[in-house]
């Protein structure tokens, strides 16, 4: 069974959202940051619908080239293009009766916009050089971490397909704005990967939680997935320690907090200064002048700083 942990409030609106959409046929289009868990939702829609005993067939349609993805897609007959030997079925043919889930929808080319509104309006659709018309049964769920909207407006995303795919809209939070989801998703993480790699790790040690806590996952679940996988395979013991994980966390969780800190009124002084001293060249004499104040005043001050 899909597992999807929502403490948080945005996540457990997407959650709800899902499970009652789950119950429906209707389109779906699931936005949010890379990795944060879209296809993870679009998995549980289908688990909880009543074609989950049916195929969920997945296609990125980012890392398909446009002639190709439509080839995948709808497939091909026998001659439709050189190096098409033998007739081949498409994702829609092998999502019969059950789900489809177009990742990276934004990613489509304008001819395959437009087939594909075809196929959501008519629910049907020919194979590449095809003439037999094949009627598609099949839910459709569609990600992506781009603004459709803007994209309209852009004209770079058909508005009527963003219409048609925007039927019931989830957003999915990302992983800094559902913090309370954290310590659920590293147990989770932390169990899958100690029975991966076969390791007895049972834990992570209270400084490291603290750290995991205090970082904001730029990269979502996908990172914390990856740095708790990492820390399970280096782990000496049934403890994670906060060794055990990158180092390059703990100086960004610094990092985080210097930008979240305001300044004090001392800290904007010394950066103040240091700004005029590199615009006067090092001339402390017009570093004074345009500051207002003594150079003897100046020279407290750059001492009181430390500035260099």
């Amino acid at each position: 069974m899909i597992e999807l942990f929502a403490r948080s409030t945005g996540m457990r609106e997407a959650v709800g959202l899902a499970e009652r959409v789950s119950r429906t046929d209707t389109n779906v289009l699931i936005t949010g940051e890379s990795g944060s868990g879209k296809d993870v939702v679009a998995s549980f829609i289908h688990a909880k619908s009543s074609r989950a005993a049916r195929p969920l067939v997945k296609i990125d349609c980012a890392t398909l080239p446009g002639a190709l993805l439509e080839a995948e897609l709808f497939g091909y007959e026998r001659g439709a293009f050189t190096g098409a030997n033998e007739p081949k079925p498409g994702r829609f043919e092998a999502a019969d009766k059950g789900t489809i889930v177009l990742d990276e929808i934004a990613h489509l080319s304008t001819d395959a916009q437009a087939k594909l509104l075809r196929v959501i309006e008519e629910r049907e659709f020919e194979r590449l050089g095809g003439r037999k018309t094949i009627k598609l049964d099949a839910r459709l769920i569609a990600l992506t971490n781009v603004d459709l909207e803007g994209a309209v407006r852009l004209r770079r995303f058909r508005e009527d397909l963003f219409y048609r795919l925007n039927v019931i809209h989830i957003a999915v939070p990302p992983l800094r704005e559902r913090k309370e989801d954290l310590s659920k998703l590293i147990q989770y993480f932390l169990r899958q990967y100690a029975t991966k790699h076969r390791r007895k790790v049972e834990r992570v040690s209270p400084p490291a939680l603290k750290l995991l806590q205090a970082y904001e996952f730029p990269g979502n679940a996908r990172e914390l997935a990856n740095v708790i996988e990492r820390a399970v395979i280096v782990a000496s013991g049934k403890s994670i320690a906060q060794q055990d994980l990158p180092a390059g966390l703990s100086a960004a969780v610094t990092a985080q907090r210097r930008k979240q800190q305001p300044l004090s009124l001392a800290q904007m002084e010394a950066a103040y200064i240091a700004e005029m001293l590199v615009a006067t060249r090092g001339n402390k004499t017009e570093c004074a002048r345009i500051l207002g104040i003594s150079r003897k005043n100046l020279y407290e001050k750059i001492a009181r700083y430390q500035i260099s």
